[in-house]
């Protein structure tokens, strides 16, 4: 009896659900709690993956938890791209119907994307990683996980568990070449489609608040 209790109350957790403070912001089955700004038909959910498609597109997460706004927190993303891939994973950012988003910072997903210097792990041409530093770390069509730290004005982004980038924003900040939009404030996070030659698959999308 007391088995099947439990079966029944984990049958009720709603697709966001908390272990050892982390948070599921995906529930791997469809689309409940995030909205597609850009090409709707770009972001499909294919083996427990959000699978980014397709003309440009930005899915933004839009649930329940904490409002959709977050300050301070570690968010961690399992993601495998396809090779010549571009993605990227965006926080402190707000929902746009169209284009790339103009309000957060964004963590670049890119092993082998010929066209654009700037890898995987990079903050966006705010603190950017060259091929040679992530040699050997990613391979295309193979899962990795970006590990993104927000606290205060510091950011942290780990990847495979090995610390890559550690930025604080300086008090003279003015958003630096991405323009006035690029600044440490509190937002919600978004995943990148970047162009239709791109396909990145996202999934295991957790995020623990932090004070």
């Amino acid at each position: 009896m007391r088995r099947l209790t439990l079966l029944l109350l984990a049958a009720a957790i709603p697709a966001a659900f908390a272990q050892d403070g982390w948070v599921s912001l995906f529930n791997g089955q469809d689309l409940t709690g995030w909205k597609i700004g850009g090409n709707q038909a770009s972001f499909q959910v294919k083996g427990g993956a959000l699978v980014a498609n397709g003309p440009p597109a930005h899915a933004f997460y839009d649930g329940p938890f904490n409002n959709h706004e977050f300050k301070n927190f570690e968010l961690m993303v399992d993601v495998m791209a396809a090779p010549n891939s571009n993605g990227g994973i965006y926080f402190h950012t707000q929902f746009q119907e169209r284009g790339f988003p103009s309000k957060g910072f964004e963590v670049q997903v890119n092993n082998t994307y010929a066209s654009d210097a700037v890898k995987t792990a990079s903050l966006y041409h705010v603190k950017d990683i060259g091929l040679d530093e992530i040699r050997g770390m990613t391979k295309d069509n193979e899962w990795f996980t970006e590990h993104i730290i927000v606290q205060d004005n510091t950011v942290t982004i780990k990847l495979n568990g090995k610390e890559m980038v550690r930025w604080t924003q300086p008090a003279d900040w003015n958003g630096g070449r991405e323009g006035p939009g690029r600044v440490i404030s509190r937002g919600t996070i978004a995943l990148q489609g970047h162009d239709p030659n791109s396909t990145v698959h996202y999934k295991n999308i957790r995020i623990k608040l932090l004070p």
